[in-house]
């Protein structure tokens, strides 16, 4: 009934349209451009090769979409996105896919699948949990409207076209939490020239720096060194980044849900909590 393949020879404007008619009764509003997806895919390491689709008479009808690249020292693949349409849901193409997704993964050395699934989706979380994947941690998501936020600025910001990798080594310093997977160095750099970095310095030295989606309004970073904090430096970055961004909504995603500092902060600003993930990994 069904034919699983990979995705090389499928084109970006189909897999836009299977993914807008999948994700159309998903628990968050999807409404993506096809620019959009394009630079979602490119961020997260989409490798069509290593992606299945499902086809029923040439029709795309469900997709596991896969990056790969290293993590934490691994070959791993990750889950950029997995759907079905709501038609052909419940026939046992998401487990098939997955099995054809897993093989494929085999063979290609990965060594480990990494993902992340809504806390609330109880049907993926449980198709994760019987396929043995581990959660490994808790990520909460925020959002802003920036018409709601009271702009404060105390420090002198500075805007740079992009980060070098001398300057990633100073700035991970800053960090509480090791980024997701979406908001790491690697997925910013592929597409480095969507974003807008702003930063601080005192005394000739970045104190904080803060990364925000030109379009998106999507912030994957923002940090103050700890010996700096306090003072009005994050808020600073903050206004910033609003400021510059053309989306009206600010949003944040994948805080771990261990870094309070991170949360207090985002709270305290206006931002709302309206989602909860978990990082989950398979050992391939």
């Amino acid at each position: 009934m069904f034919i699983y393949k990979t995705l090389e020879s499928t084109s970006m404007e189909k897999l836009h349209k299977t993914f807008l008619e999948a994700f159309s009764d998903y628990q968050v509003k999807v409404d993506i451009s096809l620019l959009k997806l394009q630079q979602m895919l490119q961020r997260r390491g989409y490798v069509p090769r290593a992606s299945i689709g499902a086809f029923k008479d040439d029709e795309l009808i469900g997709f596991f979409l896969t990056g790969i690249r290293k993590w934490n020292g691994k070959l791993t693949a990750y889950d950029t996105g997995t759907a079905v349409i709501q038609t052909y849901r419940k026939q046992g193409v998401t487990s098939n896919m997955f099995l054809n997704t897993k093989q494929l993964l085999e063979k290609m050395e990965v060594e480990q699948w990494l993902l992340e699934v809504i806390q609330s989706n109880i049907s993926a979380l449980q198709l994760y949990k019987k396929q043995e994947f581990q959660i490994l941690r808790e990520f909460e998501c925020f959002n802003l409207d920036k018409n709601k936020y009271n702009k404060v600025t105390t420090y002198k910001v500075e805007h740079i076209n992009s980060i070098n990798k001398s300057d990633w080594m100073e700035l991970m310093k800053f960090w509480d939490f090791k980024p997701s997977w979406q908001n790491s160095i690697d997925s910013i750099n592929s597409v480095s020239d969507t974003f807008i970095y702003s930063i601080i310095k005192i005394n000739d030295s970045i104190v904080g720096y803060g990364i925000i989606g030109k379009k998106t309004g999507d912030i994957p970073q923002i940090a103050v060194d700890k010996n700096y904090r306090g003072r009005g430096i994050g808020r600073s970055i903050l206004t910033d980044l609003i400021n510059s961004t053309e989306s009206y909504n600010i949003s944040v995603k994948n805080a771990d849900s261990q870094c309070i500092s991170m949360k207090d902060f985002l709270l305290n600003l206006g931002f709302k909590n309206n989602i909860r993930q978990y990082e989950m990994a398979l050992k391939l």
